[in-house]
């Protein structure tokens, strides 16, 4: 007989380890699924030129959630993480402008280009502190729906007006300012100094399809302003070893806590009976059974390439059909045989131990668009570049080192011709724009990986290249990701979650979406089983969290307990039985600070 799994996990990126850690240390029977050869979806470390280790695509870290770092014990498995050393941009006039984890010397350096900025700069990180401490609990807790009158999402949607009428006037008016405006007007009332408003504006595009003066992206920059390392916002790292360091540590914790991880094992089906899923067939033919799947895979694969439609609402499979992809953005990574030098500050120093930003102006950067929204790639692409084997030299033979440049912006739709045919120019392009500032940069290069959106969604399962499952716009986030009323990490199938970045919060190496479904899956187990979180022979009853116009499909046998009426628990919940209280809420971002300036834009 077939061996049966309590969970089937789906994918082996970071959110789906994390998903599957967590089900096992409550006891479950769980087998996780990736189709490539190493673990890590997009967040990997691999030789592509003999002795140089790439992280392939994510390339920082800073999202991932340390309450994750810390219940997974992710330390004593092998992560480390090192502090990425600020942010220098190169200027068109051979100028510069370098900021560093040090506010002072940073306010010191503003002020060679605007002293306005540079008292703006000190007030603009404290109006962003409490921006962060608001949005911060969202990240770890079920997004509420405020078009349901469900008694649990009207209970989290007051204690956020608590929280909300608890800032002042100005940061009231701030945070909607940031939920609505563009990442360029809203700099634009802060600071005047070109490159200053262009590089920080840059992390309000990351993973969208969208310009730096397109409404909506205020909000992006926020998402990328949170990022954390030991309590301090704005700050960036690197993972020892790489980005897929980060993965084999939950990989390791997920083993360590009993799960099964089969490489290369492909998904073709999720099996379905009578509205309830049964398990996954594998493009190798084999059937295996399980009482519940959690995909970490995005909604195209999960509900349109794995399952047959007329197992799907009509309603439910439009909305997966309606979101939106749109992949921007491309990864070159390079071999180099020694370090670039900049025109704007020769020489080897600690401003190359950073980020390199090549977004010289607000201009610049929209012109960069303008190529992309008629199907070309940037012909001066706005470039975001690290050199890791400056702070871990162990990815670098000695004495050389690894170049990784994210690009944008490169449309997963061309005008003309394909990206087989326009994968080497795209990356000469980069290659020409970093020689524009670094002239020595050509003859360096030992050899280079380009990666287009076609080459992410064909090797990594990102459907069109986008790396964060989905554009992170107004219209997919919160309780409208991935389908507006299935923001609960259910589906419409009872026993199918979803558990990747395509749910709430959304991208980045941040692991959050992975954990907050599984504790979805582990509450709904425990109410369906009677109480009992670890006896594997009771299949849940999944009550796949219908809308309340939809109809709810379930199946009782004399092996399945009865379908609890739906509820929509909270994270709090799930974890101590206990309502969330609007002090919970508002004390919970307490144990971090924003850092000197240590962010990666």
């Amino acid at each position: 007989m077939a061996q049966h799994y309590d969970v089937i996990v789906i994918g082996g990126g970071h959110n789906g380890l994390v998903n599957a850690a967590y089900l096992a240390k409550a006891g479950k029977k769980v087998l996780a699924l990736e189709r490539r050869h190493v673990l890590g979806g997009a967040a990997v470390t691999e030789e592509i030129i003999p002795g140089f280790l790439f992280s392939e695509c994510s390339y920082v870290v800073s999202l991932l959630r340390p309450e994750i770092i810390r219940e997974l014990d992710l330390p004593r498995h092998g992560l480390e993480i090192l502090p990425l050393d600020g942010t220098f941009t190169p200027m068109l006039n051979g100028d510069y402008l370098w900021r560093m984890n040090d506010h002072a010397r940073t306010q010191r350096e503003i002020r060679r280009h605007s002293r306005l900025d540079a008292e703006a700069y000190d007030e603009f990180s404290k109006m962003m502190t409490p921006m962060c401490r608001f949005v911060k609990p969202m990240l770890s807790m079920i997004p509420p729906d405020p078009t349901t009158l469900n008694p649990r999402d009207l209970k989290q949607l007051h204690f956020m007006l608590h929280r909300f009428r608890s800032l002042s006037s100005d940061e009231r008016y701030t945070l909607i300012q940031l939920m609505t405006m563009s990442a360029a007007d809203f700099l634009d009332q802060w600071f005047e100094t070109d490159a200053l408003k262009a590089t920080m504006s840059a992390s309000g595009i990351i993973g969208t399809f969208l310009g730096i003066r397109s409404p909506g992206t205020a909000y992006v920059l926020l998402h990328h302003y949170m990022g954390e390392i030991d309590g301090a916002f704005r700050s960036w790292g690197f993972s020892r070893g790489g980005t897929g360091a980060i993965s084999n540590a939950i990989g390791a914790a997920a083993r360590e806590a009993g799960v099964e991880i089969r490489m290369q094992a492909a998904v073709d089906k999720i099996l379905v009976k009578n509205g309830r899923t049964t398990g996954v067939v594998l493009k190798s033919g084999e059937e295996i059974s399980a009482t519940v799947v959690s995909s970490s895979v995005d909604p195209h694969l999960t509900f349109e390439k794995f399952m047959q439609h007329s197992d799907l609402p009509s309603d439910f499979l439009e909305g997966v059909r309606r979101y939106k992809y749109r992949g921007s953005s491309g990864k070159v990574n390079i071999a180099l045989d020694g370090l670039p030098e900049f025109k704007a500050m020769p020489g080897t120093g600690a401003h190359l131990r950073g980020a390199i930003s090549i977004s010289p102006g607000v201009e610049y950067m929209e012109r960069a668009y303008d190529d992309a929204k008629y199907g070309n790639f940037s012909r001066r692409p706005y470039i975001d570049m690290v050199i890791p084997s400056l702070t871990d030299p162990s990815v670098a033979p000695p004495g050389k080192h690894v170049l990784s440049c994210f690009v944008q912006y490169a449309p997963y739709k061309l005008a003309q011709g394909t990206w087989d045919d326009q994968r080497e120019a795209f990356g000469d392009t980069v290659v020409n724009t970093i020689a524009e500032h670094a002239p020595n940069i050509k003859k360096l290069i030992i050899g280079r990986q380009v990666l287009t959106p076609l080459d992410l969604e064909r090797e990594f399962g990102l459907t069109q290249g986008n790396i964060f499952q989905g554009e992170l716009s107004l219209e997919q986030l919160f309780f409208l990701r991935p389908v507006p009323g299935w923001a609960y990490y259910r589906t419409p199938i009872d026993g199918l979650y979803m558990c990747g970045s395509a749910t709430h919060p959304g991208g980045g190496i941040m692991g959050a979406p992975g954990r907050i479904a599984s504790q979805v899956i582990l509450k709904e187990w425990k109410k369906s089983s009677g109480g009992s979180r670890s006896d594997r022979s009771k299949p849940s009853a999944s009550n796949g969290a219908k809308p309340h116009h939809q109809a709810a499909p379930t199946v009782a046998t004399t092996t399945t307990a009865p379908t609890p009426k739906h509820e929509e628990p909270t994270l709090t919940e799930s974890l101590n039985e206990a309502p969330l209280t609007a002090d919970d809420v508002a004390n919970a971002p307490s144990d971090s600070t924003i850092a000197p300036d240590s962010e990666k834009n």
